[in-house]
């Protein structure tokens, strides 16, 4: 059962443990007995994700009122940052210590210029 936020008048914010169906409904609350209709509060929790999303999520959050320009961010990780360096290998050619190439992915039967 998901947990949601009440206001109460005179004793302030609580929450309570309720089912889905009884989403909408105002709470009594505990310390007076007072009606007291629901409110957002707080943001939802997203405990369920992985580790990675979770983070994903966060950083879209304290970017989506101020990005960061072009200028900022590549002050910010350089030009050979490690989480996000373009500089991958190519998978079609491969160079030994010797400095002979070699064509792991490529067909065997062709011949290379």
């Amino acid at each position: 059962m998901p947990v949601y936020e009440y206001l109460c008048d005179s004793c302030g914010p609580f929450t309570d443990m309720r089912p889905m169906a009884e989403s909408d409904l105002p709470n009594d609350c505990p310390d007076c007995g007072i009606t007291a209709p629901r409110v957002i509060l707080t943001a939802p929790n997203f405990s369920g994700l992985s580790a990675e999303r979770r983070a994903a999520y966060a950083t879209n959050e304290k970017s989506q009122h101020a990005p960061q320009s072009s200028a900022e961010y590549k002050a910010q990780h350089g030009a050979n940052c490690s989480c996000c360096a373009s500089g991958k290998k190519s998978r079609m050619t491969y160079k030994t210590k010797s400095g002979a190439k070699s064509f792991p992915t490529a067909r065997p039967w062709m011949i290379s210029h």
